[in-house]
């Protein structure tokens, strides 16, 4: 019996700090929810201990015990496999960002010269739009809005 107890409080502490983390905003709603369903299948089997035996003798292991440490570890291999895609998606966006930067710099670097060598001074005439940059291709596209 003290050892269900222990099994729900544990599993009523990880719920409770994956929703406080979440209320708090340092954990995302997407991330939180494989701890909170975890958390939930613990405390289901923590009050209805015998259908875990059940369970865990219907696939063939000798002790509960060993299925949840088998349905841990195969949780974890998920969560793994989830945050390296994860990660590869953050890698792929830190990649453009990089890029995109490195052509604004290129573009501001070229309109910096552009404008001391017109002017001497890096000020433009009022009235003067840089003509050369008019005419050469631009090197990003803006976006129209549209008015619709």
């Amino acid at each position: 019996m003290l050892i269900k107890l222990l099994a729900i409080t544990i599993s009523m502490l990880i719920l409770g700090m994956v929703v406080e983390l979440v209320r708090r905003e340092k954990l995302t709603f997407k991330y939180a929810l494989s701890w909170m369903v975890l958390a939930g299948i613990a405390l289901f089997f923590a009050v209805f201990d015998q259908l875990l035996f059940k369970i865990a003798y219907a696939f063939g292991f000798e002790l509960p015990s060993n299925f949840i440490f088998f349905m841990l570890l195969a949780f974890f291999v998920f969560l793994s496999l989830f945050l390296t895609i994860f990660l590869c998606e953050q890698n792929t966006r830190n990649d453009t960002m990089a890029q995109k930067i490195g052509i604004l710099e290129f573009e501001l670097e070229r309109l910096n010269q552009f404008l001391e060598d017109k002017t001497g001074n890096g000020t433009v005439p009022s009235g003067k739009e840089p003509s050369s940059l008019k005419n050469s291709a631009p090197m990003t596209q803006k976006k129209e809005k549209n008015p619709s």
